[in-house]
């Protein structure tokens, strides 16, 4: 491929911009711990190797230039944005707040690699991302197969380099963060926001 470096600078800038996953991995690392997030992290990255593959395999496209795949899929994420949101605000009016001893009581670990996989899974935007953004570093004279798979990685293990650095930063926080009243402003504020990417996402088009 032509200009890696290039490529992992930019990928670095559009991983570090706040997104859904990025809602859902702050909102599980300050609830549930580092377990929480990392598992959550796990899940997202999974999703992104199979936008790797989709991409090589030519699904991407098709989802892309179809405008009721592309609403399908758009809308049943924008669903389960709302849904996340919701049931994150209404853990406040049950004055839920975990500490280390409720981890693992309060929810299981499949939980936080379910939310992680299925909001980046579901946003269509990521296939039209993949679709657009890694031909240009492709170098006509050698596989796209092969190319894409290494971009496809790259920018995953990127995205865990990242969200490991933001999980252990967010740990650091730790104490503060387990007052209760600001652990029911965050998740309400998380609610909001995941409510708010869902429906940004339910009006999201094609282009």
């Amino acid at each position: 491929m032509s200009n890696f470096w290039m490529f992992v600078f930019m990928s670095v800038c559009l991983i570090i911009l706040p997104g859904p996953d990025t809602a859902i991995t702050t909102k599980n690392t300050l609830t549930f711990g580092y377990k929480g997030g990392l598992q959550t992290v796990f899940g997202t990255c999974c999703a992104l190797c199979i936008h790797t593959f989709a991409v090589i395999a030519g699904i991407s496209a098709i989802i892309v230039q179809s405008a009721m795949l592309f609403s399908i899929i758009k809308y049943i994420g924008a669903i389960y944005l709302i849904y996340l949101g919701v049931k994150t605000l209404l853990s406040i009016r049950k004055d839920v707040v975990q500490d280390d001893d409720t981890h693992h009581v309060m929810t299981g670990h499949s939980s936080f690699f379910r939310q992680g996989f299925l909001t980046n899974l579901l946003n269509p935007k990521v296939a039209v991302f993949f679709l657009t953004f890694l031909p240009q570093f492709i170098n006509p004279k050698v596989h796209s197969w092969s190319q894409f798979l290494l971009m496809g990685f790259t920018y995953t293990a990127l995205t865990v380099i990242w969200f490991v650095f933001y999980i252990l930063f967010i740990q650091r926080m730790n104490e503060y963060m387990k007052k209760p009243k600001t652990q029911k402003f965050i998740q309400g504020l998380t609610g909001v926001v995941l409510v708010g990417f869902a429906i940004k996402l339910a009006f999201e088009r094609r282009t």
